[in-house]
């Protein structure tokens, strides 16, 4: 390679353009829904054969989603002794295995669609051929260790711990969801929190003794108009720092039983963690209305709020001139409405940035799709991304 000439690393990635798009759709055709271990697991494992060129060394953590892949590759030239930068990705998508029938992997008017083409297998792609392409340039950069996990879609309730033990001592956070429309990075995420509203009452007939039943399900009305005022309340003190959406209601079965259960799943978004704080305090401590009956509210997942600060904006500022480097326009970084694994880093001041995805549009959507031209401009601003940390 002509190292020499300003255009050697978009010229690199675009020679290998096609081989690019066939992994994509190898990946893609893979169906790896959350839960679905085989294929979580299968996915993971084309990921480790794409990175055996690196000569990693690799841990694999097994359990009930499937693996959750660790890779750590030695750095190069006078960097290799410094503080690795961590690729942050999952294996999972949001699609149920057979949605390939309805939605197969396809190319038109230079659009690849398909499901988890955009969230975010197209990022798994350039992770590797970004690497290579630092490879091939001759390049000094710092070891980089890898992390692909299989549960991120649903708040990574069994991925978090080995996440952030990922992040010791890494001299920054790269995250390879996929970016706003147009291309510009994440930076700062709204925090992201599911709760449970449990409510346990007593069983009765409903005609013959209505006294002796707790209803669960007007309880639990009643709880979620509480939990209304509260949001309201918050909100009116805070103008757009928290986000509430009841997504999930169960319970009772026949209109002559007074329902002994309900439920309700409840997804929230915070913009600072003071407000984050403040809102879930106020919902933990809800009571009963109804003696006998009984409230539970149980946390499926909690993603702190990511609010960005000047490491991140350093980072972002590294990003640019490694963008101009390369001949690409600005690339730009905003906060996103949106959380992720980088939320667990990003919110414990380490520099981070997310969406090094290719662009596209389409995420948890039926119209998922990657801008194919913008896949190697990707792999161009990573290799001299890294060139720079």
């Amino acid at each position: 390679m002509d190292t020499s000439s300003p255009t050697a690393a978009l010229d690199f990635a675009r020679d290998h353009l096609e081989e690019t798009v066939e992994l994509l759709k190898r990946m893609v055709e893979t169906e790896s829904p959350t839960g679905d271990a085989e294929g979580v697991s299968e996915v993971c494992a084309q990921v480790r054969e794409l990175f055996a060129e690196h000569d990693p060394e690799v841990t694999e953590h097994e359990g009930e989603w499937g693996t959750h892949l660790v890779m750590d590759i030695a750095g190069t030239g006078s960097k290799h002794t410094e503080a690795p930068v961590l690729f942050v990705g999952h294996a999972d998508t949001v699609w149920s295995r057979g949605t390939l029938e309805s939605m197969p992997f396809r190319i038109e008017d230079g659009i690849a669609y398909g499901p988890g083409s955009f969230d975010m297998k197209s990022g798994l792609l350039i992770m590797h051929q970004g690497l290579r392409l630092s490879t091939a340039l001759g390049q000094s950069r710092p070891p980089v260790r890898v992390i692909l996990v299989g549960d991120e879609e649903i708040g990574s309730p069994s991925s978090r711990e080995l996440l952030l033990s990922c992040a010791e001592g890494v001299r920054a956070v790269l995250g390879f969801e996929s970016p706003h429309p147009g291309g510009a990075l994440k930076v700062g995420r709204l925090g992201s929190t599911r709760l449970r509203l449990e409510v346990t009452g007593r069983a009765s007939h409903a005609a013959l003794d209505p006294e002796g039943g707790v209803n669960a399900i007007d309880e639990l009305v009643d709880q979620l108009t509480a939990l209304r005022s509260l949001i309201a309340s918050a909100e009116a003190a805070a103008p757009g720092d928290v986000l509430c959406n009841i997504g999930t209601v169960t319970g009772g079965g026949k209109t002559n039983v007074v329902p002994a259960a309900a439920s309700a799943d409840i997804g929230l978004r915070f913009r600072t963690p003071e407000v984050e704080a403040e809102v879930l305090g106020a919902i933990q401590d809800l009571q009963p209305i109804r003696s006998d009956g009984e409230l539970k509210v149980r946390t499926l997942s909690q993603r702190p709020a990511w609010q960005a600060d000047a490491v991140d904006q350093e980072l972002l500022g590294l990003v640019e001139d490694a963008s101009r480097e390369v001949g690409l326009a600005e690339v730009g970084g905003r906060p996103a409405a949106g959380a992720g694994d980088t939320n667990y880093l990003g919110s414990l001041g380490l520099p981070t940035l997310d969406g090094f995805g290719p662009d596209g549009a389409g995420a948890h959507a039926d119209h998922e799709q990657v801008r194919i031209e913008s896949i190697p401009e990707r792999i161009a601003l990573l290799a001299a991304l890294l060139g720079r940390l």
